[in-house]
C-alpha cells in the first residue's frame, strides 16, 4: 500500500510537460527494446536470452553491443567486457543524482539497477529536489516496464521477421533524444560543449572499440566549463521541450 502511495504522489509531483516527454522517450524505446529482441531471436538465440538480459541488465546501449558480440561469434566474456565498458558512463551519472534514489540501501539499490540515460536526464531537467526525485523514478519506472515488455512482444515475434533492419527501428530512438536536446542547443555554452564532444567522438570513433568514443565525448564539458560566467548568470535547468 505504501509503495502505491508513493507512486501516486510521484505522477502527482511530476509536471504535465515533463510527463509528456517521458512518455515519448518511453514509446520511441519500447520500439527499441521490439527491435532488441526481435534481433536477438531471428540471430538465432532463444527467447529468453534477451527477456533475462533485459530484467538483469536493463541498458539499452550496453545490450545492443553484447549482442552485437555474440552474434558476431564473440564469447560471453567478450560480450560482457564490451556492455561494461559502455555502461561505465553511467558512475558519474550515479553521483549527479545521487539525491534522488533515497538514503536507504534498498532504494539505492533499485534506483542504481534502474538508472538510464532518460532518467538521468529528466532529473537534471529540475533544480527542486522534489521534482528531480519524481522525474527520475517515473521515467525509470515506467522505462522499465515498456521496455521489458516491448523485448517479450520482440522475442515472441522474432521468428517470423526476417531481416530486421530494413524495419529501420534502431532510428526511432536516437530521433527522439535528438528532439529533446534541441532546446537546450539554443544556449551558446551548451551547443559549443556538445560540438566539441561529438567532434572528439566521430574522430575517436575510426580507431577506438564501441563505448570509448562516447566516454571522450564527455572532453566537451571543458568548453562549457571554461565559459566565462557574466554576474553569475547559470544555464537554466529547466529547459522544456515546447
Amino acid at each position: 500500500m505504501s509503495i502505491l502511495l508513493g507512486m501516486r504522489s510521484l505522477w502527482r509531483t511530476v509536471d504535465r510537460d515533463t510527463l509528456r516527454d517521458i512518455v515519448l522517450v518511453c514509446l520511441a524505446d519500447a520500439v527499441v527494446a521490439v527491435s532488441f529482441g526481435a534481433i536477438a531471436v531471428s540471430g538465432g538465440l532463444s527467447p529468453w536470452v534477451p527477456i533475462v538480459m533485459s530484467l538483469l541488465v536493463f541498458a539499452g546501449g550496453a545490450q545492443f553491443a553484447a549482442l552485437g558480440v555474440v552474434l558476431a561469434g564473440g564469447g560471453p566474456v567478450a560480450a560482457v567486457a564490451t556492455g561494461l565498458l559502455l555502461n561505465a558512463r553511467l558512475l558519474p551519472f550515479g553521483f549527479a543524482v545521487a539525491d534522488v534514489v533515497g538514503r536507504r540501501w534498498w532504494t539505492r539499490l533499485i534506483g542504481a539497477h534502474l538508472m538510464t540515460d532518460e532518467a538521468v536526464a529528466f532529473a537534471l531537467r529540475h533544480s527542486d529536489p522534489r521534482q528531480r526525485r519524481a522525474a527520475y523514478w517515473v521515467c525509470a519506472i515506467m522505462l522499465f516496464v515498456l521496455w521489458n515488455v516491448a523485448v517479450v512482444v520482440g522475442a515472441l515475434a522474432g521468428g517470423m521477421v526476417g531481416d530486421t533492419n530494413v524495419l529501420g527501428l534502431d532510428a526511432a530512438f536516437p530521433a527522439v533524444l535528438l528532439a529533446l536536446t534541441l532546446p537546450a542547443l539554443t544556449d551558446r555554452g551548451v551547443r559549443d560543449s556538445a560540438l566539441l564532444g561529438a567532434a572528439v567522438a566521430l574522430a575517436a570513433a575510426m580507431f577506438l572499440p564501441a563505448g570509448l568514443p562516447v566516454l571522450l565525448a564527455l572532453v566537451g564539458l571543458v568548453a562549457l566549463l571554461r565559459r566565462p560566467q557574466v554576474a553569475g548568470a547559470q544555464i537554466d535547468p529547466d529547459w522544456k521541450v515546447s
